[in-house]
């Protein structure tokens, strides 16, 4: 029996490569010919640690990540991030300032505010959140600056970051390892490890040392950055397969020729597909052209009575995962770095069929 090849679009978790999946796999049964699973092995042991050393290491290489920073594995998602960053850094008598650039952006302005006044300082709200809002104007007494640079929903991805003189923090969840960013613009960069680094469970944090000396007042121990870098990010026990899996994929990247290479692969695979959205006459964008994201590209049909019929046509010819989110509708199609051109190649040619066999109907 012939198995069908599958072309992975899906938004997190997502695809990673096929060498990856095989190490990983093989962990799970034998974890270095030591008789153990992977999965059973102490977060204590010199073998583990002996990962998580590695990790790191792979972090800062790839990401070009300055020495006054502290690299930190950590659990909970990015959204726990949401309520850690206001915990650490933003206190009653204080205001932060935030952009609204879709759901996840709004989801970090809910959270601050169980901790402090919060400014939004733009929001493309109004217009459906095609295009990444305009900042407004930002005080020099602010506690720090939040953003997010890739919407996963809303298909829109920040291609520059203001300069300022108080701390600028950034949810990278989507697009970090992905392209070249200079980490040392940013004070504290974090991401759920879902998209581009490895499977759920872990969240990357790169944070200054010098904002964390800024922190005079009690924090929770389980919310205190502090704690878990002086612990290595081991103050309780640490997402063991995430961490592991993310290394072997941060190998994997490497071995690829790192960030820049992968980012002009990334750039060829968005712009393929974006010609053919620009190109066919049943489908159209969902974000204005100069916002759009090069990881996560939304489009809708004309005519949405079409939708359906066309995901089945898609799911038929192996399209995996192109559903757009339940709140956005229409298409999603997320093209994290182990996505091959093929699968897009595969996906622009299902557009082109139902174009052939539909459009004129």
């Amino acid at each position: 029996m012939t198995i069908q090849t599958k072309h992975n679009f899906g938004a997190g978790p997502c695809i990673l490569p096929a060498s990856v999946l095989e190490q990983a796999a093989e962990a799970v049964k034998n974890w270095d010919n030591s008789g153990l699973s992977i999965l059973e092995v102490s977060h204590r042991s010199p073998k583990f640690e002996e990962v998580v050393v590695k990790t790191e290491a792979l972090v800062r290489e790839l990401l070009e990540v300055p020495e006054d920073y502290a690299v930190l594995f950590l659990q909970g998602g990015a959204s726990t991030q949401f309520s850690m960053i206001p915990q650490n850094f933003l206190q009653k008598h204080q205001k932060a300032a935030y952009t609204d650039a879709g759901l996840f952006g709004e989801k970090s302005i809910k959270e601050a505010k169980y901790f402090g006044e919060v400014e939004v300082v733009g929001s493309s709200a109004g217009e459906g959140y095609s295009r990444i809002p305009e900042m407004g104007t930002i005080t020099k007494d602010t506690a720090y600056f939040h953003c997010t640079s890739n919407n996963t929903i809303e298909g829109t991805e920040m291609f520059s970051f203001p300069e300022l003189d108080i701390p600028l923090i950034c949810d990278m969840s989507s697009d970090i390892f992905s392209r070249v960013i200079p980490i040392d613009q940013f004070d504290l960069v974090y991401a759920g490890a879902q998209k581009n680094m490895g499977p759920a469970g872990m969240t990357l944090v790169l944070v200054k040392n010098e904002l964390l000396d800024t922190v005079k007042h009690p924090v929770p121990s389980m919310s205190d950055y502090r704690i878990y870098r002086d612990n290595q990010s081991m103050f309780n026990t640490p997402p063991v397969y995430s961490i592991f899996v993310a290394m072997l994929n941060m190998q994997w990247l490497k071995s690829r020729g790192g960030v820049a290479q992968i980012e002009k692969e990334n750039i060829a695979k968005a712009a393929l597909l974006y010609a053919e959205i620009d190109r066919n006459p049943l489908f159209y964008g969902m974000a204005v052209k100069e916002h759009r994201s090069r990881v996560n590209i939304c489009f809708k049909m004309y005519d949405q009575a079409k939708e359906e019929d066309f995901l089945s046509f898609a799911t038929e010819r192996g399209m995996v995962g192109i559903k757009g989110y339940r709140t956005a509708g229409g298409f999603r199609a997320s093209l994290y770095n182990a996505l091959q051109i093929d699968s897009v190649k595969a996906l622009v040619g299902c557009m082109q069929d139902y174009e052939k066999q539909h459009g004129n109907n």
